[in-house]
């Protein structure tokens, strides 16, 4: 029995709060990584279509032996696609390797403003949800304002922003904002990939104190944010560990010891990062 929690979404639907994340997978470790993963328990997969892993990912969940209904695949949008026809073109190829009948959560995966047609693209995820191809449809590195425009040109709220959110990043206005529409804000890079976030004694301390590891203690940061951490990896020992993460509570002043320390983006800023 799965017993990790859940957020409704703003639709009615369910996300769990923790997903497993793909990125750079390809097909073969998907597939393995996968399967694994909701043989652990989880329940919430993300790929994309510029992952070129949408294939194995499919493949992980045809031969995992988990209820299909008991399950959140996630798959984004490639910024070569923007555009009402182009969308939902594409979608149908994302779900066409994936292998399933429906996706659970659509994310525009970049904005692209100079490109413009965002919010195109939007009318067609709401034509996806609408005809049931898609439960729930969102966005990927999302601003406020991105945001706000989708909601006065068509009235429709994404259910999901998933943007770069990690304790070197916490996004706070970002994350207020969201509260605010009752978008579920989820975290690509929790772990600070690439970074010394994992090292850091502040880290290691919180963690000594709870027996737990680093990235556990990191995680868990996200979780009493609110936010719906997606990390990878393919190891079913770092799989099971960063899943347990349910079962401890950082204090006030462990909150503030991970995410106390100077901010700065590791990935692109959504304004003018262009991924096509």
């Amino acid at each position: 029995m799965n017993s990790t929690p859940t957020h409704t979404l703003n639709d009615g639907t369910t996300l769990p709060a923790v997903g497993l994340g793909t990125w750079p997978m390809d097909d073969t470790e998907a597939e393995q990584a996968v399967a694994e993963a909701l043989g652990l328990g989880y329940r919430l997969v993300d790929t994309a279509t510029n992952y070129r892993n949408e294939t194995g990912v499919g493949r992980g969940l045809a031969h995992a032996g988990v209820d299909r209904g008991e399950i959140v695949v996630t798959t984004k949008l490639p910024g070569r696609h923007h555009g009402y026809e182009e969308t939902l073109a594409s979608f149908e190829e994302s779900r066409r390797r994936l292998g399933v009948d429906y996706v659970d959560l659509y994310l525009i995966h970049w904005p692209l403003p100079r490109v413009d047609r965002y919010v195109d693209s939007w009318r067609a995820m709401i034509k996806l949800r609408e005809d049931g191809l898609v439960r729930s449809i969102g966005v990927s590195n999302f601003t406020a304002g991105h945001i706000e425009r989708l909601e006065e040109e068509t009235g429709v709220l994404p259910s999901v922003n998933q943007i770069e959110l990690h304790p070197l990043f916490p996004q706070d206005a970002l994350r207020a904002f969201h509260t605010s529409k009752g978008i579920v804000t989820e975290s690509w890079s929790p772990l600070g990939r690439g970074s010394e976030l994992l090292e850091d004694p502040a880290v290691a301390s919180v963690a000594e104190a709870h027996g737990v590891t680093p990235a556990q203690a990191v995680l868990r940061w996200h979780v009493q944010l609110g936010a719906v951490p997606i990390p990878k990896s393919a190891d079913p020992g770092r799989q099971r560990a960063n899943l347990d993460v349910f079962g401890f509570e950082l204090d006030a002043g462990q909150l503030a010891a991970i995410g106390g320390r100077p901010h700065r983006r590791l990935g692109g800023d959504p304004e003018t990062h262009e991924e096509f």
